[in-house]
């Protein structure tokens, strides 16, 4: 059966007209159902019910964000901001995308108040923290759209929409529905489990040892400390050797390698390890297997399923859709516009 699915666009209307005119061109393109708020203007208590059941019946909630915070809500926030907080807590597949430099938006499409550029930096700020996307012009909002969507599709497929007389009897009907409310549930229960897991910016103590040789000796001598990370360094040193799969002493390698490119300077400052050399940085066992089970549990990698030779028993890991996601807003290197990027840097003795 071909499925559609129904996706809610979420924005500030007048000033982002032109641009929603390319979303829904791009979602039209892809055989989506958009909806959103010009088909009701949320300006009262019923109307925003109204709205968070169209929610509820979308499959996916995208975000617009430029200059303007718009309309206040009883609550003091905007209708947009609610709309995307109640797509949060409802457990809805979701992706942001905010424009990339919105002091550049012209004057009249952008906040004139310092309260609500206060509340629009504030409402992007926590934006960021979630799957978000930039974008300049209406264009290339058009087509990050539509390369985003087609992938949270596959990263996340939802129940869709069918023809009714695609449909094989009234029985499957009615399990379909059950099915899309499972799915649902399990969404919403996997969307407060993460909420209440240690992620991103936040750090983590992680104990280390290594060796250290007095200078002119060639014995040396284990010591031991502790760093904290956060989860994203952590997460961003091992990313890129899960692109395919790697082994589990592949990844604990390069968080070896992390401990020591971390803390070696720091430690080559301290009275007594003054002109030690410094090697063998080795985070420890258990640390690295409460990483590996944390960022499982975060959804940002899996085990790989790939069939091996029955000699083969080692363990392999891979990224998930979304940790591949995650590893690019970490790895990718964003363009610089200084001209002074392009002066040569000359170092003797190096390649």
């Amino acid at each position: 059966m071909e499925k559609r699915y129904q996706v809610f666009v979420s924005s500030t209307f007048r000033d982002l007209e032109h641009e929603r005119q390319e979303v829904m061109h791009a979602l039209l393109e892809l055989d989506c159902m958009p909806s959103g708020m010009e088909l009701f203007p949320a300006a009262n208590e019923s109307q925003w019910n109204l709205i968070k059941k169209v929610i509820d019946d979308c499959d996916y909630y995208i975000l617009i964000l430029a200059g303007r915070y718009g309309s206040i809500g009883p609550d003091g926030i905007s209708y947009t901001e609610m709309e995307y907080r109640y797509a949060l807590e409802s457990g809805k597949p979701t992706i942001a995308f905010l424009h990339r430099d919105p002091g550049k938006v012209i004057a009249d499409k952008s906040e004139s108040t310092d309260e609500g550029k206060a509340k629009l930096k504030a409402f992007r700020e926590s934006v960021e923290k979630k799957l978000c996307k930039p974008w300049d012009s209406p264009q290339e909002l058009g087509s990050v759209v539509s390369r985003s969507l087609i992938q949270l599709i596959k990263s996340t497929p939802a129940v869709g929409w069918v023809r009714a007389n695609e449909l094989a009897d009234r029985e499957a009907t009615l399990e379909l529905l059950q099915l899309r409310r499972k799915v649902e549930e399990l969404q919403t229960e996997l969307g407060k489990v993460w909420e209440g897991l240690a992620q991103g910016d936040e750090e983590h103590s992680v104990r280390y040892s290594f060796n250290a040789t007095p200078p002119g000796e060639y014995r040396s001598t284990p010591w031991s400390a502790t760093f904290n990370p956060t989860w994203n360094e952590l997460f961003a040193s091992i990313a890129p050797l899960m692109i395919q799969e790697a082994t589990e002493p592949a990844l604990k390698s390069a968080l070896d390698s992390l401990a020591g490119g971390m803390n070696i300077e720091r430690l080559q400052a301290n009275k007594k390890l003054a002109r030690h050399s410094l090697s063998t940085f080795r985070i420890g066992q258990d640390d690295f297997q409460t990483i590996k089970v944390q960022l499982r549990a975060l959804g940002l990698i899996a085990r790989s399923e790939k069939t091996r030779s029955v000699k083969d028993s080692g363990t392999y890991w891979t990224l998930t859709p979304y940790g591949d996601e995650v590893m690019t807003q970490l790895r990718a290197i964003r363009k610089n516009h200084d001209d002074s990027s392009d002066a040569e840097e000359l170092v003797e003795g190096e390649e």
